[in-house]
């Protein structure tokens, strides 16, 4: 950590991101992957649902009651990869070491080529589907410009939940004490 103080905001996120009640949810990285997974698949379902109800003409709210009923799953994995990186991402620079620094710019740098890429798709599938069909999709635009954006926003979480290393066990540190004699 760095020489700032920390606030009492800081202080208590550092408490809860390092809170290991619930590291069985993230203990190995199957886990980690699952968590992931899940993430994504869940952030499609409601990028779908939500996509249906822009789209549908005289639709009932149904997307809308689904959408809320996949937000609770939805933000009980985010706080899972969340706990898995510490609050990597959520953590202000400051509450940061040298080495979770590091590797938040690693994971930053990543997330944001994937983005770049999945971006450039984007364009092009649009560009594409104007092509062939003599004039853009309008219809289609507005909802993958979102998809993209949250995409945006939630990739360095993805990237950030697969990147993290299994915790040492206790064997691993007795292992590395005798080697180090």
């Amino acid at each position: 950590m760095t020489t700032t103080r920390l606030t009492r905001y800081d202080r208590t996120m550092l408490r809860l991101m390092n809170d290991r009640r619930g590291a069985a949810w993230y203990a190995t990285a199957a886990r980690r992957r699952l968590a992931v997974a899940s993430h994504i698949t869940l952030t499609v379902a409601i990028g779908a649902l939500m996509t249906h109800f822009y789209l549908a003409e005289g639709e009932p709210l149904w997307p809308v009651a689904a959408t809320a009923a996949l937000m609770l799953p939805w933000m009980v994995a985010t706080g899972v990869i969340n706990g898995a990186t510490r609050g990597l991402l959520e953590l202000r620079q400051h509450a940061l070491d040298e080495r979770q620094s590091a590797e938040r710019s690693r994971v930053l740098a990543r997330s944001h080529r994937v983005t770049t890429l999945l971006l450039a798709t984007a364009v092009l599938a649009l560009l594409a589907a104007g092509l062939a069909d003599g004039d853009a999709p309008k219809a289609y635009a507005a909802p993958l410009l979102v998809a993209v954006l949250v995409t945006h926003w939630v990739m360095p979480l993805w990237v950030a939940g697969l990147r993290v290393q299994d915790e040492p066990t206790e064997d691993d540190v007795l292992e590395a004490e005798a080697l180090g004699r």
